[in-house]
């Protein structure tokens, strides 16, 4: 009884660590945050989006990519703004 105890344990813990893993990676990722960035410059673009609306959903998210890069403990983080975020259409700048 003693074993099956101890296996049913290691693997409850090993499913929490990969759950907690899992849980880390997704915290510290602003890939996605970048995603929302650029949706929302594309849709700024199709008039879809007012100026003060994109201004709004643009400092939310550049504020949660700054906190990302502080957990991170990058020390660039400090410096992002707005003009660091740059959207590129076959090669141009816009």
């Amino acid at each position: 009884m003693l074993i099956i105890d101890s296996l049913i344990i290691s693997g409850v813990r090993f499913v929490l660590d990969k759950i907690a893993a899992a849980v880390d990676t997704e915290m510290n990722d602003d890939s996605v945050l970048r995603e929302q960035l650029l949706d929302a410059q594309m849709r700024l673009e199709l008039d879809e989006l007012t100026q003060d609306e994109f201004d709004d959903i643009e400092a939310d998210l550049l504020a949660r990519i700054r906190e990302i890069r502080e957990r991170r403990g990058g020390g660039e983080s400090a410096a992002i703004s707005p003009k660091d975020m740059k959207v590129t259409f076959e090669g141009e700048e816009h």
